[in-house]
């Protein structure tokens, strides 16, 4: 598998728990926001753009608001690859209990460290359109 990819999969995996209350000691809020750059920006799927400190305000904010939340993490595609960076695209589903499923396009634009580590550098993310 592709480091990237791991990546991708690994974060998610921190959000959800963060998210959903599976996990609620500070210390994961704490590792899941050293994976993004301080640098960050974002554009989240309505359009939104968020830096850093937006960031770490709604995940310190938001640890446990989403109970039962599922996320689903499919189609990562290697678009760009080098020894400073990297760009992945992927497909998130998530869903809540009584709520609707939602389905976003997302990509990732990483900086990679002189240690090798990946750091989220930017995130765009695009609602899929319903089919009617």
């Amino acid at each position: 598998m592709n480091p990237c990819f791991d990546d991708v999969l690994s974060t998610h995996v921190l959000i959800r728990e963060w998210l959903s209350g599976a996990a609620t000691a500070p210390e994961h809020c704490a590792n899941l926001l050293a994976r993004f750059s301080p640098g960050f920006t974002m554009v989240a799927p309505g359009g939104k753009p968020l830096d850093h400190a937006g960031l770490t305000a709604f995940f310190q904010g938001a640890g446990g608001s989403r109970p039962g939340l599922i996320m689903r993490i499919s189609d990562l595609t290697l678009i760009q690859d080098s020894a400073t960076g990297a760009t992945v695209s992927y497909r998130e589903f998530q869903s809540l209990p009584g709520a609707e499923n939602t389905e976003r396009l997302s990509t990732v634009v990483y900086d990679k460290t002189p240690a090798g580590s990946l750091l989220w550098r930017h995130l765009h993310e695009t609602w899929v359109a319903r089919a009617d």
